[in-house]
């Protein structure tokens, strides 16, 4: 499959995945928005259960960051959608946020690069921070205490937002704080008072927060 090369205008495309094809959907800030030098990987809830790249939380995350001008990247990952092979518990899904933010960095060598991702999604994209090395990680209901994955080797970036609700009913928040406590290096951490998992009547919220948080760890716009 032939490497594409990154769009200069929002649309969904398709890379070469570790296992397959790997759909990927590209979203440029609005017309009217100062762009930034900056793109920002986002990755999806747990595909199992019914995880992709459509969710509300990853869709609201990613405008919120458009809205700052930052350019950003949403795919689906193993199993999901167009994207090929078969679900692999975190493993095989770190491969395949490596394939695409690697194709990012290639062809976007100018741009400082984010990662986000929400629940399954933040786990994965704390698995594979270390080796990625971002310059920001934003965390929304990062899954402590859900099946046997593993936050004790994570290397998130200096710049490291974690946004978490207090009446989540999937994770459980209070591992969750105790977790960020015990870090010698905690992040920048948004507790969301009577917010659920999914952030029902809180996305509005949610964008707010994110965008707030973030501001400081912005470049300059770029014409």
């Amino acid at each position: 499959m032939q490497t594409p090369p990154f769009p200069h205008e929002s649309t969904t495309l398709t890379l070469a995945g570790p296992v397959g094809p790997l759909e990927v959907a590209v979203d440029l800030p609005d017309g009217d928005t100062a762009s930034r030098p900056v793109i920002a990987v986002i990755c999806h809830p747990l595909s199992i259960e019914g995880g992709s790249m459509h969710n509300k939380v990853v869709t609201q995350a990613a405008r919120a960051l458009r809205d700052l001008g930052i350019t950003t990247v949403r795919f689906n990952f193993r199993s999901v959608g167009a994207s090929a092979g078969t679900y692999d518990n975190g493993i095989g899904e770190t491969d395949d946020l490596h394939a695409v933010f690697n194709w990012v960095r290639s062809q976007c060598p100018h741009s400082t690069l984010w990662l986000a991702g929400f629940s399954f999604g933040a786990y994965v994209s704390l698995r594979a921070a270390g080796a990625l090395r971002p310059q920001a990680l934003i965390s929304i209901a990062p899954p402590m205490g859900r099946r046997t994955w593993d936050f004790s080797q994570v290397q998130p970036p200096l710049n490291w937002l974690v946004i978490q609700g207090d009446a989540d009913e999937v994770v459980d928040a209070q591992a969750v704080y105790q977790w960020l406590e015990a870090l010698e290096r905690p992040p920048q951490l948004v507790r969301m008072p009577d917010t659920s998992h999914f952030f029902h009547r809180k996305l509005i919220d949610l964008r707010g927060v994110i965008q707030h948080e973030v501001r400081r760890w912005l470049p300059d716009s770029s014409s």
